[in-house]
Parts: structure tokens; sequence; C-alpha cells
């Protein structure tokens, strides 16, 4: 069994929140230790362009994130590829148990652990996921070159994936349940000019249709929500943008939660409801769920780590 590892100041997960609070923990000499999760780099990795973040008028996601984690590790803190699978909040130094069997233990902790995309619940949906079924167009786009593909979702993520998309598949159909999108209104003229998008307004995706072998999808059923009247849409491709839930199973039943399962922490701070534990990015935040304000809390929880540290010394 690997030997324990301790450290001042633990940071879990590795999105905006997490890389910043660690560059700043670093100037602040605290010699953090960030464990990266399940997916280093968080949900930009699995974006397209990114064009609101300041400085870059257009970036990818996964570079922008590949550009933090060497920020982070420049100013010295220690990155390490691993997944926190459970944690001990009760007692300090509090305690974090590994997928690889490291036991890290730490004097504060900044959690940073994101979101995760949410999916429909359907059987079929479930049934066909990796085989036609994806929360992912960067990851899975490029297997449908020349297909026709259905997105459901009306957010800024669905419109990004529907326009995304259009660079390989032969159509692309974007499914919303309600008659008016909540993306920004520059994605939205963008999307309502691409002669390879339509839009399917006031419907919902009910079920995934496909074949058993091999398996894959085939098309999709869509029922409208006011008459109940259902269509088969073909495609073979299905991607599902309709937001994201906070990753918050290590700690939902030891922190205070808000706003359903996402942890609260006190106005105008990360601090938490255990002293010495911190929370920053999207898995605190349910309004604005930005890279930037996530980035922005990261600084926040170092700054108060920090502050929180020195007075317990």
């Amino acid at each position: 069994m690997p030997d324990p590892v301790h450290t001042r100041l633990l940071i879990v997960g590795s999105g905006p929140a997490g890389y910043t609070a660690a560059v700043y923990a670093a100037r602040a000499m605290l010699n953090p230790v960030l464990v990266q999760g399940m997916e280093p780099g968080g949900q930009l990795t699995m974006t397209t362009d990114v064009e609101n973040w300041p400085g870059d008028t257009s970036v990818m996601g996964p570079d922008l994130m590949v550009r933090m984690e060497a920020h982070a590790r420049e100013t010295g803190a220690q990155i390490i590829n691993d997944v926190i699978t459970e944690l001990d909040l009760s007692k300090r130094p509090f305690t974090a148990q590994s997928d690889s069997g490291t036991v890290y233990t730490a004097d504060a902790l900044v959690l940073a652990t994101g979101a995760q995309a949410k999916w429909l619940g359907l059987p079929s949906e479930e049934k066909f996921k990796g085989f036609g079924v994806s929360a992912c167009a960067t990851c899975d786009g490029f297997f449908y070159r020349g297909k026709e593909i259905v997105v459901v979702g009306g957010g800024n993520t669905a419109v990004e994936e529907a326009l995304f998309l259009t660079n390989f598949a032969s159509r692309v159909t974007l499914v919303h349940r309600r008659d008016s999108l909540r993306a920004e209104k520059i994605l939205q003229d963008r999307l309502f000019k691409h002669p390879k998008i339509e839009v399917l307004w006031d419907h919902e995706i009910i079920e995934v249709e496909g074949t058993e072998a091999p398996l894959g999808v085939t098309g999709v059923k869509a029922r409208h929500v006011k008459s109940g009247a259902t269509q088969t849409l073909p495609c073979e491709g299905f991607f599902v943008a309709i937001g994201h839930a906070p990753s918050s199973e290590l700690v939902k039943d030891q922190l205070r939660l808000h706003a359903g399962t996402y942890v609260w922490v006190e106005p105008g701070t990360t601090r938490t409801s255990i002293e010495g534990v911190f929370a920053a990015g999207d898995l605190t935040d349910h309004t604005y769920r930005q890279a930037v304000t996530s980035a922005g809390m990261g600084c926040m929880a170092a700054l108060d780590a920090e502050s929180w540290l020195s007075a317990q010394d």
C-alpha cells in the first residue's frame, strides 16, 4: 500500500476552480496537492471553442485546460492523476481515500469537483450509451461524418454542440421542449442562420430507437409537449445536452447543501459548513456556472484557506 501523503492544503478537482486555487495556494507557499479526478480539466476538456474567456477571442477548451494545468505546475503545485473515492470531514486532519490506494491527509481542503452531464433517464438512452448516444460532441462528433444527428437541449451547451456537430453531420436537428432557447443571443443567431440545422420546438425525447446486432441508434422518438403527438426523427447519433448536476456525492452527507445538491458556502466567501473546508466552482454555483466565475471562486478558496490556516497557526 502506498505511503500516506500529508499536505497543508488538498485540492480535489481540476477544472478552472481547482487549477486557479492551486496557483494561488502555491504562490502562498502552502505547497498544495491537487488530485485531478475522473476528468482532468473538467467540463472544458469536452467543449469546443470558448469565446468568453478574457484574453482569448477564441480558444479550444482542452487547450485552455492544458495551459491552466501547466501554470499550476509551474507555480509549484503538486498535480496527481488520481481519483478521491471517500472523504472523512469529521475530524482534522481531513482524510481522503483514493482509487490508487493512497490516503491523503490535509489540514485544509478545497473542493472543486465541478459538475457532470445530466441524462434524460430513459432506459433506451442507457442502453445505447457509447453506441450512438453521447453527451460530448468533441469526444464523439467525428464518428458521425456525413450522418444525421439529433441534439436535445436549449441552453448554451446544446447550441454549441449543435453548431460544432455541423462540421461532421449532414444534418443536425435540435430538439427543445419549449418554444424559445435559453442560449446567448449570439449563439442563437448562428444556430438559426446555419443551413445544416433545424429546430424542433415544443418536443421532448421519449425513446431512443436502434438495432441490436450491431448495437446502434437509428432514430429518436419525440413527443409534442402540448398535443402528445409523436414522431420519429431518423439519426445515427443522439447527443444529450440538457445541463449539468454538481458532483457532490463525496460530501452530500457531510456538508450543508442548497438548491438541491449544490454545496452551500457562506455568502461572499467559499467557506462551507465545516471549518477548514472550502468549495468553489460549479460544485456550489447554481447561478452563473461560467469558467471565469469558477476560476474567480478558485482564487477566493485559496485565499480563504490561506487565511484560515494562518489563524490556526
